[in-house]
């Protein structure tokens, strides 16, 4: 009895080491039957990462109940619990659906301006007033000025200082917003609200305060999709203690 007891603990044993073993699994990324190059492939439970080939093929280690997330820029991101089935079957097929093109917002803004209104007295008044300001006109002496002549250090100094204001607004905005396209562009709102639980009026609070570490600048130079998921996990953690 002992024997047939010690016999099953063992087998039973033996069977969990084999179902917690990580398996190779082999897969294909397509979007409407084309093969899909350079997608991210990350399991996340493992904290691994893989890219698909030229032909939208891959392979990476997994477990049952592993979660498997599919990044690519122009495409819908993609989530995957693997099962013990697709361990066994060992050919899975995850197929992504491409964005629409999103176009830059443009802001029209209908500006009305009246007519200025003047009379011939006002004209009169206008010439009047130059004429008396032009020393040639009653002395015959040039000044060296140019009668309705435009004042070339003005304006270069007008347009030198909105150049610079509209340099550094610009790039103040730039680094403002770099992030948070980084963001966008690779991270799914899903991911804030199912992965970090945080509910959708958080999320840009929480993007903002991310923006404000200056280990976020690190993320555009070295674009990774799991070191910028780490950086938003480790990130939530003092988020939410605040």
């Amino acid at each position: 009895m002992k024997v047939k007891l010690l016999t099953i603990i063992s087998f039973l044993t033996y069977q969990l080491s084999i179902s917690q073993t990580e398996k190779l699994l082999h897969g294909k990324v397509i979007s409407n039957n084309n093969p899909l190059n350079k997608v991210e492939v990350i399991n996340k439970t493992a904290k691994t990462s893989t890219r698909t080939n030229d032909l939208g093929e891959f392979s990476i280690l997994v477990q049952a109940k592993d979660s498997l997330l599919f990044f690519s820029k122009d495409y819908f991101f993609t989530r995957l619990k693997i099962t013990q089935a697709n361990i066994d079957q060992n050919n899975v097929t995850v197929n992504m659906s491409i964005k629409a093109e999103e176009l830059e917002e443009v802001l029209v803004t209908n500006i009305k301006i009246d007519k200025v209104k003047s009379s011939q007295k006002d004209v009169d008044e206008i010439k009047f007033t130059k004429d008396n300001q032009s020393l040639q006109k009653y002395t015959g002496v040039y000044d060296g000025t140019i009668t309705n002549g435009v004042d070339f250090t003005r304006m270069g100094t007008g347009v030198l200082n909105l150049f610079k204001n509209d340099n550094a607004e610009l790039k103040k905005k730039t680094e403002r917003t770099d992030f948070k396209k980084l963001i966008t562009a690779s991270i799914p709102l899903t991911f804030f609200t199912k992965d970090l639980k945080l509910n959708p009026d958080q999320v840009d609070l929480f993007i903002d305060f991310c923006d404000a570490d200056p280990r976020s600048k690190k993320l555009l130079d070295n674009n990774n999709i799991l070191t910028t998921m780490d950086f938003l996990y480790s990130k939530n953690e003092i988020f939410k203690k605040l």
